[in-house]
């Protein structure tokens, strides 16, 4: 039996922040989604934007865990 379609999930991305427009590296659950996340630059807590499941969805260099596996990545 071959499993070649095995996709190996990141769980360190770079976060921008949609206030001060710095960016941060942080690591994302693999167990639950993040709907809100605070900056360590300014200090503002942001949300995820309506339609997505999480704040590294929407400020992210990377998708979230489970859209990867979803295969949204």
């Amino acid at each position: 039996m071959k499993i070649n379609n095995i996709k190996k999930v990141k769980i360190q991305a770079n976060l921008t922040c949609p206030y001060c427009k710095k960016e941060q590296a942080a690591t994302m659950p693999t167990n639950a989604c993040q709907y809100f996340y605070k900056c360590v630059h300014c200090g503002k807590i942001f949300k995820a934007v309506m339609g997505d499941c999480c704040v590294f969805c929407s400020y992210a260099d990377t998708k979230c865990p489970s859209k990867q596996i979803e295969g949204g990545e």
